[in-house]
């Protein structure tokens, strides 16, 4: 059986778990809003102004990738531009054949002319829920999640889990931190996560990108993520003949999703090549690996061309990528039930079609 194409893998229900929403705007937003509040760009054109940001994100160091958000983030300090930012992600997302999306964003960073955090919310989730309902309008079923993203360098991590948990009822599915690793652990938000369990809230940490196995068993068993986000670096626990450290086999044991982002793992240094990404290791081992953009215009990338590099790096065809999709379904921050109606109902039936 032939390979598949990536036509048809654009067609195909994808799940994602872990985008940002400020790395995924369309370079042509980025140049209109910028041009209204006067902000300079290193490039002048929508093409010249994508390859920058992904030749940029191209350092191989974490530190030196977050800085091109400064010019995201500078377009993205009003309601309008917010809501306009996140319709638009919304669009793409439905129009590349994701079901599902996890959007994430961290609303202490827009707010420097003069936006309230509520505010920086609701212009997000009313963006995200416009969106959808365009897409539908297209043909498109997306489902879009929200969530709320803390600073690790900051402290305001206590203020947004409580703002998340405000609006758990509107669109907000979740809790997150991010973030330069190194120097900022999991555990100086201690406070936030056990308000959320108190809560009974979700929560995804990013952990195990650049900083290494203690970010990842602080995450764990400090801090209680549900999720590890990328959590790549868990391979520097399997040893010679895939033996699994302690850290590695409690991950694999409690099926811990991990936030695997092959693309922008590899800008980041975290990963030589897709075909060395350790994805494949933990795949084979039967990880609850999940397959995800991270930020879509840093890497140039959608959930198709992450998962047609992985076909053709690796061989993979529909079981696989159907597994992807389910393990990722699976591991969402809504309700089983309407979990287990997209896996039956919508993924499932489709793949069947497609393999």
């Amino acid at each position: 059986m032939s390979a598949p194409s990536y036509d048809e893998i654009r067609r195909a229900p994808k799940v994602l778990l872990h985008d940002h929403l400020d790395g995924g705007l369309r370079p042509a937003t980025i140049l209109d809003l910028a041009a209204g509040i006067g902000h300079e760009l290193p490039a002048a054109t929508p093409d010249g102004l994508g390859e920058w940001f992904v030749a940029a994100a191209d350092s191989g160091s974490l530190e030196r990738y977050l800085t091109t958000f400064a010019h995201t983030v500078a377009v993205m300090q009003t309601a309008d531009a917010l809501h306009r930012v996140a319709r638009e992600c919304a669009l793409d997302l439905a129009a590349d054949g994701v079901v599902y999306a996890e959007v994430r964003f961290a609303p202490e960073q827009h707010l420097e002319r003069g936006l309230e955090l509520p505010q920086v919310v609701e212009a997000v989730l009313d963006g995200f829920r416009a969106g959808s309902a365009e897409a539908a309008g297209q043909g498109h079923q997306i489902r879009v999640g929200t969530l709320l993203t803390a600073m690790r360098h900051a402290a305001r991590s206590m203020e947004i889990a409580e703002l998340s948990i405000r609006y758990r009822d509107a669109g907000v599915v979740g809790f997150d931190i991010a973030g330069a690793e190194a120097g900022y652990p999991p555990t100086r938000h201690l406070d936030a996560f056990e308000y959320l369990k108190r809560e009974n809230s979700h929560f995804t940490i990013h952990a195990g990108e650049a900083f290494g196995l203690p970010s990842i068993w602080q995450a764990l068993q400090w801090c209680g993520a549900d999720r590890l986000g990328h959590g790549v670096r868990l391979v520097d626990d399997i040893g010679p003949g895939n033996a699994l450290g302690r850290l590695a086999a409690y991950v694999r044991d409690k099926r811990i999703p991990l936030e695997l982002c092959p693309s922008s793992n590899v800008q980041t240094g975290a990963a030589a090549s897709i075909r060395e990404h350790p994805i494949g290791l933990l795949r084979d081992l039967r990880f609850r690996v999940t397959v995800n953009t991270d930020n879509r215009l840093m890497s140039g990338t959608s959930m198709t061309r992450e998962m047609a590099l992985l076909v053709e790096a690796f061989g993979y065809g529909w079981a696989e990528l159907q597994w992807f999709t389910v393990n990722a379904m699976k591991s969402a921050f809504i309700p089983f039930d309407e979990r287990l109606e997209l896996i039956n109902d919508v993924i499932k039936p489709a793949y069947a079609k497609l393999s």
